[in-house]
């Protein structure tokens, strides 16, 4: 027998004998298409089944100068949560929340999005829920889902792991696009609470919770829940409520002097070094910590696993998912109006020129394309501790992830999270791959 021969007993190889199922691809579409379809607008063309999804540019004929704006991003290890627990419907939802945000940053509409799911074997009911979960996100940020791929991969994802990855196309008008050109001396910083800890740092929160011997389904009394359903609470979308902020106080007619100068999503890296993403040279930003109270889940991480306070800030979002900067005379205005739109927003800071102390304390070396430097000044009511400086170059995704140098070892969150404040800044942006997203001009 040769190389090429095998027996004639042996059974023949099909695609399913190797691990893929294509009939149940097919139901799992039949089950998530009703959900799909209530995603879609009138510019939404063609059906669910087509090689491509399609939009209809015509309204983008409207506009003076359009941007088109792109985003993608995934949730992380998050899904392992969602694995363990069995229960897929809210991670869809994490997705959307992931990518659309990261487009509002700029002051752009989402239009449509695009989901894609690799998994070890396409299970059709799992399959459906992720993506009903997609659709929702959608829905709730007024976005179309016009495609998405399944993939089975066999050998490569155990039978019940997945993941997911999701990419999404805004519009802006050219002198409307929001960022750090916009902020100036004087304005006021407004946080808008998260839902908990969204999608970023579950690497460092399934370390503690491994370390601690915690099961998910460990009933919480600080949490009013079992602590898999806090970890599973859905990562909050903001655009609708930004959008129309942008909308109320901006207008239409663009400007140099818009109210709504900037928004920064709190995703990796935290609070300070995403605030400090729409800082513009020259400025610095003072956040008051006891403007807002540390949510229990962020507290219990930080005990639990001893974290380090400067780990716990650059990795979590503390309660904090979207901030605002706004012009001082529209800063209750803008309060009001999302409070009106169910999210919880307060004045939490002011924009104000970098001090000499600051400049000082900021690092002089230089490094190359999106690296940003930028210095967190940390005054702990009952403790000076050294001023700290942020700094960390540009990686693959062009995450600024900052680092504390202290000369004392921080002890774990059991301070009140009060007494303390924040003062950063951040040298001018360079290089689109630091953005929050990414503008293309439309001619």
């Amino acid at each position: 027998m040769t190389p090429n021969q095998t027996p004639s007993s042996a059974a023949p190889i099909t695609y399913a004998s190797a691990g893929v199922d294509v009939e149940a691809g097919d139901r799992a579409v039949e089950l998530m298409k009703d959900a799909v379809k209530a995603t879609h607008t009138p510019e939404v063309m063609g059906g669910i089944g087509g090689f491509a999804g399609m939009w209809d540019a015509s309204a983008l004929l409207q506009y003076r100068k359009p941007l088109l704006t792109t985003s993608t991003d995934g949730v992380g290890t998050k899904v392992a949560i969602a694995q363990a627990m069995d229960k897929h419907d809210t991670i869809g939802q994490d997705l959307v929340g992931m990518v659309v945000d990261d487009i509002v940053v700029v002051g752009a509409q989402p239009l449509f999005m695009t989901d894609y799911i690799a998994c070890g074997k396409v299970v059709p009911e799992r399959i459906a829920d992720i993506v009903r979960g997609v659709a929702e996100g959608c829905r709730l940020a007024d976005t179309a889902l016009v495609g998405g791929e399944t993939a089975e991969h066999p050998g490569l994802l155990a039978v019940d792991e997945y993941d997911v990855a999701g990419a999404a196309t805004g519009v802006v008008e050219a002198d409307m696009v929001l960022g750090a050109e916009r902020v100036q001396s004087g304005d006021v910083v407004i946080g808008m609470a998260s839902s908990g800890i969204h999608s970023n740092g579950y690497s460092l929160v399934r370390r503690v919770v491994n370390a601690a011997g915690w099961s998910l389904d460990r009933e919480v009394t600080e949490l009013g829940c079992t602590l898999g359903e806090e970890l599973l609470v859905p990562t909050r979308i903001y655009s609708r409520a930004c959008l129309d902020l942008v909308q109320r106080l901006n207008g239409h007619d663009g400007g140099s002097d818009l109210p709504v100068r900037a928004f920064s999503h709190v995703t990796g890296g935290g609070l300070a070094a995403n605030l400090a993403r729409v800082l513009p040279q020259g400025l610095m930003a003072t956040v008051e910590r006891d403007t807002w109270s540390l949510p229990p889940v962020f507290r219990l991480v930080g005990e639990l696993g001893r974290v380090p306070q400067s780990d716990l800030e650059r990795t979590l979002n503390l309660g904090v998912g979207m901030v605002a900067v706004v012009d001082p005379e529209v800063a209750a205005t803008s309060i009001s109006v999302l409070v009106d739109a169910g999210i919880d927003a307060w004045e939490m800071g002011t924009i104000g020129a970098l001090t000499d102390g600051a400049a000082a304390a900021a690092p002089t070396e230089t490094s190359r394309s999106a690296t940003r430097n930028f210095e967190l000044d940390r005054t702990l009511s009952h403790n000076r501790q050294p001023p700290g400086r942020i700094r960390r170059v540009t990686t693959a995704l062009a995450r600024i992830s900052p680092r504390l140098d202290h000369t004392r070892t921080q002890p774990p969150l059991v301070m009140p999270f009060s007494s303390a404040s924040w003062t950063l800044s951040s040298t001018k942006p360079c290089g689109c791959r630091a953005a929050f997203t990414t503008l293309f001009l439309v001619l």
